[in-house]
């Protein structure tokens, strides 16, 4: 009786994000109620296991007692103290040095936001003053990578290159320009890493030139594709691209609001490719979805010239709940775990989900198996050969979430057949093994769905 009446407050009251709002009307909420590890409950009783973390998230599992706990006993102590006037609080502080000292390179500058969104709008402000405090206001052009995904802000879901976060919204800006996805499986110069890199340099150098090497702002990437199909770019095509920023001046800024804090391995994906850059921008597991907090990271170079343009005036830019003493709190004690042993075990278990999920290869829907660490994607086709995604007919978004779900499996399904993962680290073997079992069933179920049925071939 209870998840009924919630159903029914549901449809009536809360708008969910990125939803058919008349679709989830009559599809009704699924209620959640409890969590530990890596296994939520819902409100009929059932246990599933979640394969995407929340929203790629929750990195350090549910139910963790110690988080739970410093969160309490900020809460108790202070549980609020603004950034403004010169203020702050301990825990803030202590998380943004604790941060600093674990990036790469010199980013020894961190502005804490609400999330990942505002965490890039705030890049995007500091860009901006950046420029005008080098004399150089015509800089205002900024570039990103189709199929990127940079949040869903008014100025995020500009440099976001997913058509479902511009249509009837009014974006992308005219200042905001795209280069395409390395995206190795259906890349048209074909799958060879250098080929690929080389096809990319020349997209972003002419790209550079046709806007004007002197108007460009910085150019925005992510070191894995999170919401754009889990694209994985070959290795050396990050740094490659980095080089390319650097020879020009323009400034380079690391979206690592889905690979950062273990998710593909180490702390921060950015060092696996030998990476500085000049912004890098983090959320979700930097709480592991506890409480909400984002976070910027500054290079010292641009510290260092933003603050010298301002002087002795104030650099207009802030957030109510910047630096929010809880969430810092909370932060603190993540990171803890995470080097107290969920990063190494995270590392096995994203080997065994790899090795896992490659075993699924052969199924006749099975197009490509990519991924690093404990992010990946199994993208499906009806052809092989010429890697024909699923009939839109088929409605995999919903169909392929739905027996999963059913299974027992929470995944990200999206629109084109891709299936998305993004475990939390703490997975057990038994963990990933379910994931990889619920997986192969919800793949036979599909290819059983009359709509794929009809579109496979051999």
């Amino acid at each position: 009786m209870l998840s009924n009446s919630l159903i029914e407050l549901d449809r009536a009251h809360l708008v969910h994000p990125v939803s058919s709002f008349h679709g989830h009307e009559q599809q009704g909420v699924r209620v959640l109620t409890s969590a530990k590890g890596a296994t939520v409950t819902d409100a009929q009783g059932r246990q599933l296991v979640d394969g995407f973390a929340g929203l790629w998230c929750v990195n350090a599992g549910y139910g963790h007692d110690s988080i739970v706990e410093a969160a309490a006993r900020q809460m108790r102590e202070l549980p609020y103290a603004t950034a403004y006037f010169g203020m702050g609080s301990e825990s803030a502080i202590r998380l943004a040095a604790e941060l600093a000292e674990r990036a790469p390179g010199d980013l020894d500058h961190v502005y804490f936001t609400l999330g990942g969104s505002d965490a890039v709008d705030s890049t995007v402000r500091f860009i901006r003053y950046y420029w005008f405090a080098k004399s150089q206001p015509q800089r205002d052009q900024f570039i990103s990578v189709e199929q990127g995904y940079h949040g869903s802000s008014t100025v995020g879901a500009g440099l976001t290159a997913l058509p479902n976060f511009h249509a009837g919204f009014g974006i992308p800006f005219d200042w905001q320009h795209k280069i395409p996805s390395p995206y190795p499986y259906r890349n048209p110069v074909g799958q060879d890493p250098q080929a690929i890199i080389n096809a990319s340099l020349t997209a972003l150098k002419a790209k550079i030139e046709e806007v004007g090497a002197d108007r460009v702002a910085a150019f925005y990437m992510e070191p894995i594709q999170g919401s754009g199909g889990v694209i994985v770019p070959p290795k050396g095509w990050m740094k490659a691209i980095r080089n390319l920023c650097k020879e020009y001046g323009i400034l380079f800024v690391a979206d690592e609001v889905i690979t950062g804090f273990g998710r593909t391995g180490p702390l921060f994906a950015c060092t696996e490719d030998e990476v500085v850059p000049d912004f890098m921008t983090t959320a979700k597991g930097l709480t592991s979805g506890y409480v909400p907090m984002g976070a910027v990271f500054m290079a010292d170079h641009v510290y260092q010239v933003i603050a010298d343009g301002a002087g002795a005036s104030a650099v207009g830019h802030g957030y109510t709940y910047s630096a929010h003493p809880v969430s810092a709190a909370v932060g603190l004690e993540v990171l803890k775990l995470y080097e107290g042993g969920l990063l190494e075990n995270g590392i096995k278990a994203g080997a065994r989900l790899m090795a896992g999920l490659e075993s699924l290869k052969d199924h006749p829907l099975v197009g490509e198996v990519r991924g690093r660490g404990m992010l990946a994607a199994v993208e499906l086709v009806t052809d092989k050969i010429a890697k024909t995604p699923l009939p839109a007919e088929s409605v995999p978004a919903r169909r392929v979430f739905d027996r999963a779900w059913d299974n027992g499996l929470i995944i990200r399904a999206f629109a084109n057949g891709i299936l998305g993962y993004a475990p939390p680290l703490c997975c057990t073997e038994a963990d990933i093994d379910a994931i990889i079992e619920r997986t192969k069933k919800t793949l036979d179920q599909t290819l059983e769905d009359p709509d794929v049925r009809k579109a496979v071939k051999g």
